[in-house]
C-alpha cells in the first residue's frame, strides 16, 4: 500500500442485480469492454494498493436505459433506485471508504427529478452521475432545465460519464477507446451552448477522462460557439474552464500538460476507472501520474486529495 491518501472520483460499482439485469437484456459489455467481475473485497484491495483512501462510486455506461431502440421509463426508474440503494448501503457499511454519486434515469426528466430528491434527502448522496448522452439526447437539452435548476438549488456535484454515442460504430475500434472521449466533449459543448454552465453557476460539473477532447480542443470548441454570435470567445473559454476534470486513464505525460495548462486551479481530481480498468492498468496510469515531474509535491497532493476535499467538504 502506498502512503498517499487519494480521493477517487471516477470509481465504478456493478451491483449484482444491476449486472444480472443488463445481461438478461443482452448487454454484456460497456463501451466495448466486457462487464467485469466486481466485489467489495477486490475493490478495497485495489484501493489499498493504490493509496485510495476514499472512493466516490458510480454506475457506468450504459446506465439504466441500455437499449437505444427502446426507452422504458418504469424499468429505468426501478433500476436507478436499486443501484442507488445498493451504493448507499455500501457507503453506510464502509463510511470512511465510500461515498456515492446517485444514478439519475435520464432521458426520463421527471424520473430524474424524483430520484435526485430521494438520493439527496433520504440516501445521502454526495452528488449525481449523468451520462453525457442517452438515446442520442445530450445533457443541456431543453427537457433537462428543471433538473439542472434543482441541482443548482442544491449546489450539487455532477459527475458526467460518457456513453456510446448513437449511430454506427467503426469495426475494430471499441467505443471506450475514442467514442467515449467524443461523447464527453459533445456533452460539454452542449452544456456551454445551452447556457447551463453560465446560468447555473453553483453546479460543480466533473468531466470524465480529463474532459475528453475539451482541454486540447478548447479554443476550437469556443470559436465554433462564438461564431453563433451570442457570446464572446473569452466568456466561452471561461465556461469550458469552469468544469472539473478527473485523471482516469489520462494522468500521462502526453495528456497532463494540456489539462493542467487549461484547467482552473483546484479543478483536477484523481480518478481510477476501476473496475473497467483492471488493477495492473490502474497501477500503470497511477505510476505515470505520480512520476510527472512538472508537478511538485504540493501539486500532486492537490490532485490526490486536496482538490476533492475542497469540492466535497464533509459530504464526500
Amino acid at each position: 500500500m502506498t502512503t498517499r491518501r487519494r480521493i477517487d472520483v471516477h470509481h465504478h460499482i456493478l451491483p449484482p442485480r444491476y449486472a444480472g439485469w443488463l445481461r438478461a437484456l443482452g448487454v454484456d459489455a460497456a463501451g466495448g469492454r466486457a462487464l467485469p467481475a466486481w466485489s467489495v473485497e477486490e475493490t478495497l484491495a485495489l484501493m489499498d494498493s493504490q493509496g485510495i483512501a476514499r472512493a466516490l462510486v458510480s454506475v457506468s455506461a450504459p446506465g439504466v436505459h441500455p437499449d437505444p431502440r427502446k426507452r422504458d421509463d418504469a424499468a429505468g426508474r426501478a433500476m436507478a433506485r436499486e443501484v442507488n440503494e445498493f451504493a448507499a448501503r455500501l457507503a453506510a457499511d464502509h463510511p470512511e471508504r465510500f461515498g456515492f454519486f446517485a444514478m439519475l434515469p435520464l432521458p426520463d426528466a421527471d424520473g430524474a427529478l424524483a430520484e435526485a430528491a430521494y438520493a439527496f434527502d433520504t440516501l445521502g448522496a454526495a452528488g449525481v452521475v449523468l451520462l453525457a448522452s442517452t438515446h442520442g439526447e445530450y445533457l443541456g437539452a431543453p427537457e433537462h432545465e428543471a433538473l439542472f435548476a434543482e441541482l443548482e438549488r442544491r449546489r450539487a456535484v455532477v459527475f458526467v460519464h460518457p456513453n456510446v454515442p448513437l449511430g454506427p460504430g467503426v469495426p475494430g475500434i471499441p467505443p471506450f477507446a475514442a467514442d467515449f472521449l467524443l461523447d464527453t466533449t459533445r456533452a460539454a459543448y452542449r452544456l456551454v451552448q445551452s447556457g447551463v454552465v453560465q446560468r447555473f453557476g453553483n453546479l460543480k460539473i466533473i468531466l470524465s477522462h480529463a474532459g475528453g477532447f475539451v482541454p486540447y480542443a478548447s479554443h476550437r470548441l469556443a470559436i465554433a460557439l462564438a461564431a453563433e454570435g451570442k457570446r464572446a470567445l473569452p466568456e466561452l473559454l471561461e465556461d469550458f474552464r469552469s468544469f472539473y476534470f478527473d485523471t482516469a486513464i489520462s494522468g500521462t505525460p502526453a495528456a497532463l500538460p494540456s489539462l493542467l495548462a487549461f484547467a482552473k486551479p483546484g479543478h483536477v481530481l484523481f480518478g481510477s476507472d476501476w473496475p473497467f480498468l483492471p488493477a495492473p492498468a490502474i497501477a500503470h496510469f497511477t505510476a505515470l501520474l505520480d512520476g510527472y515531474a512538472a508537478l511538485d509535491a504540493t501539486g500532486h497532493a492537490a490532485i490526490d486529495h486536496h482538490n476533492a476535499s475542497a469540492l466535497f467538504g464533509k459530504e464526500a
